[in-house]
């Protein structure tokens, strides 16, 4: 069987503490929690990934130099894998300006992806430079039967909307279930050229409609 893609959510940040929609690059970077919550990640990865990715955004490449320090697999890092960016909803934290984004997010993933943010992406936006960036990984790394893991270190949002639109899972599931930092999605290529999602957070298939929702936070 190949490998798995494993999109990791970085670590915590001042901006995800003071609930700050915070996109652009580089952004802000982790805290003390967001640290250890890197090198704890890092530390359960018994068998170390083939290769090791981030985004460009500070916080996925501090959180992925923790993990290069406890697995020795060197980092790189990726254009275009980068947060759901926000146009005049960027830093603010204002509740108003989450629920519009929350509101156009959810629109996403019911389908309208023509749906954007003010002045920012939609969500054919970020797909559209998102999944090249995945599928180029995949021909590259995992398509051996011999391939191990490889990790990509990214952001909540960009997840979710890219691992829902490859691998059909429910999309009130996608919707209502974020992930928590250094929370994961695992991907695994299919034969058809296509992908199966493995886990999603803290849940593994089947990936009911009727999951209850976690508390939504999608940014980071």
């Amino acid at each position: 069987m190949t490998g798995k893609l494993i999109l990791v959510r970085h670590g915590e940040t001042e901006g995800n503490v003071a609930k700050i929609l915070d996109t652009k690059v580089p952004g802000l970077p982790l805290t003390e929690r967001g640290v250890a919550q890197a090198k704890t990640f890092g530390s359960t990865l018994t068998v170390p990934p083939r290769r090791l990715f981030s985004s460009e955004a500070l916080r996925a490449r501090q959180t992925g130099g923790y993990i290069e320090e406890a697995t020795g697999v060197g980092l790189e890092v990726l254009a275009d894998l980068q947060e759901v960016q926000l146009g005049e909803l960027e830093g603010s934290n204002s509740t108003a300006a989450h629920l519009i984004f929350q509101g156009i997010y959810h629109k996403w993933h019911a389908g309208d992806l023509s749906a954007r943010v003010p002045g920012g992406e939609s969500g054919h936006d970020v797909l559209s430079r998102y999944v090249p960036t995945l599928e180029q990984l995949r021909a590259e790394y995992l398509t051996s039967t011999d391939s191990t893991d490889i990790v990509v270190v990214s952001h909540g949002a960009a997840m979710r909307l890219v691992s829902r639109e490859l691998t059909g899972i429910p999309r009130l599931f996608a919707a209502n279930n974020h992930l928590d930092n250094t929370e994961t999605i695992e991907l695994l290529p299919t034969p058809d050229g296509g992908w199966t999602c493995t886990r999603w957070g803290r849940y593994t298939p089947p990936f009911g409609e009727n999951t209850s929702p976690t508390g939504d936070d999608p940014m980071g």
